[in-house]
């Protein structure tokens, strides 16, 4: 069978599968399966595809994943939400339109602890959104500015998917990468601010002042030991005390520390927590093991070097290239959850950039700013419909809402793309390795 009839199979199986509604894990396996029945004996393909699932996971570094999400869940559960926000309020207050300004801010420290974009959506969301209605707040616009800046947890970390791209771009330096994240993090949380302040002015909205009863030194020391979580873990990384797996680990120790000493967890909601967990990281895992011999299959049918071969037929500008890889991410974003994007796409369009002269760490970096949009777009958008949901609107009345934020966004990705030192500055200034 050759390349082009070998992808198509691989690809119309996959999407079927989609469609009928079989969860996309098993979508994975299934289609890698079919696909490498049609050139392998059903022996080979058993045993190549145990291997290959087994092998996928078989990586001490994926052991971060599921200790960032017990730390996340445990801060999710642990009243953070409301002490960054009056954190926040701090620096916003004044400013037209001071609570979507805080939600905003407060999904990006929130994300950076947690790093899940829907905890964040959900967190923040559910603790403001109550205040916003109460000051006269439209809720689409709410919703709007929760569901645009939550994903930035993503990219300011520490964060899971930048643990997962590292596996599959061939060990990328785990503490470089979310070295590279902070300036695109921040300039995406800096773009959703701008379009809720215009958004204000736009709607004279007045700002809504910080609550006066408590001194700005109260809040900030309440907020304090849920921010050095970023300090210890990222610190440690990047210094050297410890690998990014063991830095998970102690995240895990201080969040489980900092919620005893706020009484916010008892027995019974920390075994809510584990379970909770517990089929997160099951979910994760199972998806990678199954991306693992998807992986394979395309590898061994070539169907990586055939599309990086039509891509380069296409034109021979690579700054062409780039914004095409930039228009498929975004479509495979509005359709798949990050963890499977990037470990389907990454062995796909990862020799294409750095054959283009991109470092991995620049491709990481906008290859996760395209998930990021993509969970703010249907129809699947995770953040989309948990933001929708937690505001109590629908899809229809904050998508008007959200487009401003999404054009602006695009123009930030963009930048990110084209300009190598919003990744590569501070990995560079610290002298991390860059490849």
């Amino acid at each position: 069978m050759t390349v082009g009839l070998t992808t198509v199979l691989l690809f119309v199986v996959f999407g079927v599968l989609l469609f009928l509604g079989v969860p996309i894990s098993v979508s994975i396996l299934v289609s890698a399966l079919v696909t490498a029945a049609s050139t392998l004996s059903w022996d080979q393909v058993t045993f190549i595809a145990m291997q290959k699932m087994n092998s996928g996971v078989e990586s001490f570094s994926l052991l971060a994943i599921p200790l960032f999400i017990l730390a996340g869940n445990i801060m999710n559960n642990g009243g953070i939400a409301r002490r960054l926000i009056n954190f926040a309020q701090i620096f916003v207050g004044k400013i037209p339109g001071s609570l979507a300004q805080a939600n905003i801010l407060g999904n990006m420290l929130f994300g950076a602890l947690s790093g899940s974009s829907v905890a964040a959506a959900s967190a923040m969301g559910g603790t403001i959104n109550p205040i916003e209605k109460e000051n006269g707040y439209d809720p689409a616009y709410a919703a709007a500015a929760n569901i645009a800046s939550a994903p930035t947890g993503l990219l300011i970390p520490p964060t899971s998917a930048f643990i997962v791209y590292s596996t599959v771009a061939g060990g990328v330096s785990v503490s470089t990468l979310f070295m590279a994240g902070y300036i695109p993090g921040i300039l995406m949380g800096i773009c959703c601010m701008g379009v809720a302040f215009f958004w204000a002015i736009r709607h004279k909205m007045k700002a809504v002042g910080r609550d006066k009863s408590r001194s700005i030194l109260k809040t900030t020391w309440e907020a304090i030991p849920s921010l050095l979580l970023i300090i210890i873990v990222i610190g440690g990384i990047v210094a050297g005390i410890f690998t990014a797996t063991e830095g998970a680990g102690v995240a895990v120790l201080y969040c489980l520390v900092l919620s005893l000493i706020y009484r916010s967890i008892s027995l019974k909601s920390f075994m809510d927590i584990l379970l909770k967990s517990a089929k997160t990281s099951g979910i994760i895992m199972f998806l990678i093991s199954a991306s693992s011999a998807m992986s394979f299959v395309m590898a061994y049918a070539g169907i990586p070097q055939a599309i990086s071969s039509g891509l380069m037929g296409l034109t021979s500008n690579k700054y062409v290239i780039f914004l095409l890889m930039n228009i498929i991410l975004l479509v495979v974003g509005m359709f798949m959850d990050i963890t499977p994007a990037i470990l389907i796409f990454t062995p796909i369009f990862l020799p294409i950039a750095t054959k283009l002269g991109m470092s991995s760490v620049q491709f990481g970096v906008m290859l996760i700013f395209n998930m990021c949009l993509g969970n703010i777009t249907p129809p699947v958008g995770s953040v989309l419909f948990v933001g929708c949901g937690i505001g109590e609107v629908t899809i229809e009345e904050v998508t008007p809402k959200l487009i401003p934020y999404f054009a602006v966004l695009i123009l930030a990705l963009l930048a990110v793309t084209y300009i190598p030192a919003l990744s590569l500055a501070i990995p560079n200034a610290m002298g991390l390795t860059v490849k």
